[in-house]
């Protein structure tokens, strides 16, 4: 049995999280307090064999500060028992999650008449940082609407049912901000920019002319050997070291045409290996 705990800051998508899961078959539980969890897991070894894939748990600030703070214990002790446990934390700019409660008109769990919001946040923040420490995925969603954080989170849990390693290739703009939840962070702005030429400029990395263009230069074919040499040798290592989720971000400086390029082409050596591979465009979504 799979227990997938969703936690996160205020703001950053749980719901839209425990949707997903209830989507993909998981029975969802909001705000649990994480005590609970071993008598959850009691009754769930105890039962008979359940119709649900799996758990989708919701923990969240209101949780007892002690209690968060003993979470890696409290997941040790799950799997100890045979059951499948990965944690996933979501977050978000501090700008992002006050605008998200200024339109929502939400009021934060931790908020109170003498802790204005940007206090709570922080606050918030530092009662979480247990949870985020033990976390096997986290997911920026600054820049990331709900359509976009469903369908990331269905493609990336779906695969992890098959075991083993599953890769996300990220493309963005430097300008518009590096991901927070990136593990490699690839800079291919010294490459050759389309952008330059008229023709080029309206199209984005996954156009023919723009793919033309780029190896019609030896320096962008000698990066592509590099970064997937670079893979090759070192994906398998976190694979053995039990990681089930990686993020890696390719930034040139807009994000439309060399970094959607790279990102294409090593999610497509990587695909020839046989590594699950999500592609996602940040700038041109």
């Amino acid at each position: 049995m799979k227990f997938v705990i969703v936690s996160g800051l205020s703001g950053s998508g749980k719901s839209t999280a425990l949707h997903a899961l209830e989507d993909l078959g998981y029975y969802c539980i909001d705000n649990l307090p994480i005590a609970l969890l071993p008598a959850l897991a009691d009754e769930v070894v105890a039962a008979d064999p359940p119709r649900w894939r799996g758990f989708g748990i919701g923990i969240d600030a209101r949780n007892l500060t002690r209690d968060l703070g003993d979470v890696e214990r409290i997941l040790a002790g799950l799997r100890e028992r045979g059951l499948v446990c990965q944690v996933v934390f979501l977050q978000a700019e501090d700008a992002t999650l006050l605008k998200r409660f200024s339109e929502t008109r939400r009021r934060h769990p931790l908020s109170a008449a003498d802790r204005p919001l940007q206090e709570a946040l922080a606050r918030e923040r530092q009662v979480l940082d247990p949870v985020l420490s033990c976390a096997d995925l986290v997911i920026d969603t600054t820049r990331t609407n709900v359509h976009q954080l469903r369908d990331e989170l269905r493609q990336r849990l779906a695969d992890d049912d098959h075991g083993g390693l599953s890769l996300l290739c990220l493309s963005f703009g430097f300008k518009h901000g590096v991901p927070a939840d990136a593990d490699f962070v690839f800079d291919v702005r010294c490459l050759p920019n389309p952008h330059w030429v008229d023709d080029l400029r309206g199209l984005t990395g996954r156009d023919p002319d723009v793919v033309r263009f780029l190896e019609g230069y030896e320096t962008v074919n000698r990066m592509t050997r590099d970064v997937t040499g670079f893979l090759d040798t070192w994906l398998p290592r976190f694979g053995e070291a039990s990681r089930s989720y990686l993020t890696l971000a390719f930034g040139c400086t807009g994000g439309q045409h060399r970094s959607v390029y790279m990102a294409e082409r090593v999610a497509e050596h990587l695909r020839r290996g046989g590594t699950r591979v999500t592609v996602r465009h940040r700038e041109l979504a």
